[in-house]
């Protein structure tokens, strides 16, 4: 009888210690993965302050030699022009000439080839200027077609624009998006009567810069806006704090 009012007692005891080591390892269970997860954004617009502009040009002759000339002459008058806009030469640069030979072909009633005629050359040039005095670039760029008085066949593409400061930027908004993250988890914790715990994780995103007040979609691997002047750039940081 004692033996087995002994056996109960142990068992009991037993029974007690376990309930209690088992209720000890679930909450340090669950506070170990009570955690706070918040995303803060860094957000800035800022000025383009490098411009690149690009042109080009061509002229078509029977004669490889004519067509080098009359472009050799196109070129001349396109820097003539840009150096009388007050661009220096050294900003000025001209692409290697490429050239295609040109055909014409003439068919018959039912579709097939009759023959085709070898009728000359069209020689192609491309012209670009960079610059950090953007108001003027962007000016001539709407001025250009100037150049048709002179005879001159003159494409100007739209200009695109950069920021020469951007890894400056990058970090100050990397900081901006960190503090605004830490400062929506302490809001969190204080809301909720907890404490906030050490940071256990940190993610950043991607770098996006797209035009200002436009409606652009951000990209997954980040968007790179050039063809406006005015810019609006954001960056995530996504934050997980314990909770303590």
């Amino acid at each position: 009888m004692l033996k087995n009012s002994l056996n109960v007692i142990i068992l009991s005891v037993a029974v007690v210690i376990s309930a209690f080591l088992f209720s000890n390892a679930f909450q340090n269970r669950n506070i170990s993965d009570d955690t706070i997860s918040v995303t803060g954004l860094g957000k800035t617009d800022f000025v383009s302050d490098l411009i690149v502009w690009k042109g080009s040009f061509s002229k078509k002759s029977s004669t490889l030699k004519e067509a080098y000339a009359s472009l050799d002459a196109d070129r001349e008058k396109i820097k003539d022009y840009l150096l009388g806009k007050g661009i220096p030469a050294a900003t000025i640069i001209f692409s290697a000439i490429s050239f295609n030979k040109d055909y014409e072909t003439s068919y018959n009633a039912n579709g097939t080839v009759r023959q085709t005629l070898f009728t000359g050359f069209t020689l192609n040039q491309n012209v670009s200027i960079q610059s950090k005095d953007v108001d003027k670039i962007e000016d001539i760029s709407r001025q250009s077609s100037e150049l048709i008085n002179t005879g001159v066949e003159f494409y100007s593409n739209a200009p695109e624009y950069y920021y020469t400061k951007l890894a400056e930027l990058k970090i100050k908004m990397i900081a901006e998006a960190t503090k605004d993250a830490s400062n929506r988890a302490k809001s969190i914790a204080e809301n909720a009567d907890a404490a906030l715990g050490n940071l256990k994780k940190s993610d950043m995103g991607v770098f996006q810069i797209i035009a200002q007040n436009s409606s652009e979609d951000y990209s997954y691997g980040g968007s790179f806006n050039t063809n406006s002047k005015n810019k609006t750039a954001t960056i995530t940081i996504k934050l997980v704090y314990q909770v303590d």
